[in-house]
């Protein structure tokens, strides 16, 4: 079930008004047979493999809080790692399996036929679960966080199979850990309508950043990479700038409607994007982009591998495992374990260059806290990002090298001969396109120093139902959907 779909425009509604209808006891029975139907929408047998993680780690926490109890110190410890190993093994064997086998079964065969030893792997033909790369780290950090006894067990096993499947977030994030999320569901919430007011203006903004930009810039995307060797120069770099705005769109639609959904019913999920495109480096970029993930990363396995307190070759090392496993996180493909490694390198390379750096700006008197620098700052890492999408958008790493070296080709005249109209988008689908983009940049730009759903809200109630229903209208016009369009799906589905 699509969040831009009719089903749940009537699925939402109704489970919101019988919500706040119910007596408060049987709240969480409710969230947790519309989080299991919502995801059985999918595919009826993804609930086995999602009940199946819920109860390998439910179980482990009560086993790894009962192992703490042990008085006998060393022995303690043992069986809380056993019962860690454990959950992880299972999790992440279940996740490798559906995710990993087919990728790494096939990398040894061709890794064998260089040495003329043909073996013949079976493969494991099964669809990949949606949402499984997220709610497995979800559960993974509860159980970390019991071993580091940051939260205790939970008990109860209806709310804790409602913080693995709850249905604003289980397919696509953010990824909550459970001392944000797992208590909420105590809480008793009311209707209000503020909350819902603001939640809804959230779930709109979503809206209209997916159904008409993401989805728009997605049809001149899918036409220049899914045909690679047909076109070049600036028609590629258009793509891939499209590409740049349709990624973060299409993904922060969803955290912005997953948000203002669970914000209706009074629960608050974790800001997952930050006007990523106004960072002044990959470091600050990580910091604002997938914030979840990157949180997740840091804290479960970037510094237990030693983080920043270690030698500057052991800091560089660890940067590149975190990044080179985000990239296979992503996908099983040599493609996005490339983009994962650009990004590595870039952190690695900017902390190597960082002394030269200084030195120059200090040579020649270089004013770092002026505008026009900060803009370079920000065109040179947007250009950065810009070129690792390439690998992680094309089909292949074949396909990915192609539209590289035919990026630089010289061909201007596009804008006057009217070929830029050919990429998929007519005159005026890739002007909305472009305007589009402008509107997320404002919106962003005002974002970095308050909030515009509570600027909004300042101002006159006819000022703000203008806004609203110009969205509203904007969406049902220059909405992609209708015939011949079949409705795109989140791009983080896939992971």
């Amino acid at each position: 079930m699509l969040f831009n779909s009719i089903q749940f425009l009537l699925f939402f509604p109704i489970v919101v008004l019988i919500y706040f209808l119910i007596p408060f006891k049987l709240r969480q029975v409710w969230m947790l047979i519309s989080s299991y139907y919502f995801y059985m929408s999918w595919n009826p047998k993804y609930a086995i493999l999602i009940g199946t993680t819920t109860i390998i780690t439910y179980l482990s926490g009560l086993l790894i809080e009962k192992a703490s109890e042990i008085s006998n110190e060393e022995k303690s410890i043992k069986l809380k790692r056993f019962w860690v190993l454990m959950s992880f093994a299972s999790n992440l064997g279940i996740l490798f399996l559906f995710k990993y086998y087919n990728f790494f079964m096939s990398s040894i065969e061709r890794v064998l036929a260089l040495v003329d030893i043909t073996v013949a792997i079976p493969s494991f033909d099964y669809l990949l679960p949606v949402g499984i790369s997220f709610y497995t780290f979800q559960t993974l950090s509860y159980t970390m966080d019991l071993y580091r006894k940051d939260v205790k067990a939970e008990k109860n096993l209806v709310k804790y199979a409602l913080f693995v499947s709850f249905f604003p977030q289980v397919l696509a994030g953010p990824i909550e850990k459970s001392k944000n999320l797992l208590h909420q569901f105590d809480e008793k919430h009311s209707f209000d309508y503020y909350r819902v007011r603001n939640g809804l203006i959230l779930m709109l903004w979503g809206f209209f950043q997916k159904i008409v930009i993401a989805d728009r810039l997605a049809i001149l995307v899918n036409t220049v990479y899914n045909n690679p060797d047909k076109y070049r120069g600036l028609e590629i770099i258009i793509a891939t700038v499209f590409y740049a705005f349709q990624i973060y769109c299409d993904f922060s639609s969803y955290s912005d409607i997953a948000r203002g959904a669970a914000e209706i019913m009074g629960f608050r999920l974790s800001v997952n994007f930050k006007q990523p495109y106004f960072s002044r480096s990959i470091k600050e970029f990580w910091r604002r982009w997938h914030i979840s993930l990157s949180s997740w990363f840091k804290d479960y396995l970037y510094i237990p591998l030693g983080g920043n307190r270690c030698s500057k070759l052991r800091n560089y090392i660890n940067i590149m495992i975190v990044f080179l496993v985000s990239g296979l996180w992503h996908g099983a493909s040599m493609n996005f374990l490339i983009w994962g490694g650009l990004h590595g390198i870039y952190q690695v390379a900017g902390n190597i260059l960082k002394p030269a750096k200084e030195k120059i700006i200090d040579i020649f008197n270089i004013k770092t806290d002026v505008f026009s620098f900060k803009v370079f700052q920000v065109l040179i890492n947007f250009v950065l990002v810009d070129f690792a999408w390439i690998f992680f958008r094309a089909n292949s790493f074949s396909g990915a090298i192609l539209l590289i070296k035919n990026m630089f080709y010289f061909n201007p005249w596009i804008f006057y001969s009217g070929d830029i109209y050919k990429l998929g988008l007519d005159s005026k689908d890739f002007k909305v396109a472009v305007l589009g983009i402008i509107m997320v940049l404002i919106v962003n730009y005002i974002q970095r120093t308050k909030s515009a759903r509570i600027e909004l809200s300042k101002q006159n109630i006819g000022f703000r139902w203008t806004i609203y229903f110009t969205a509203i209208i904007f969406i049902l016009i220059f909405g992609v959907y209708g015939p011949g369009y079949s409705k795109q799906e989140f791009i983080y589905f896939q992971f």
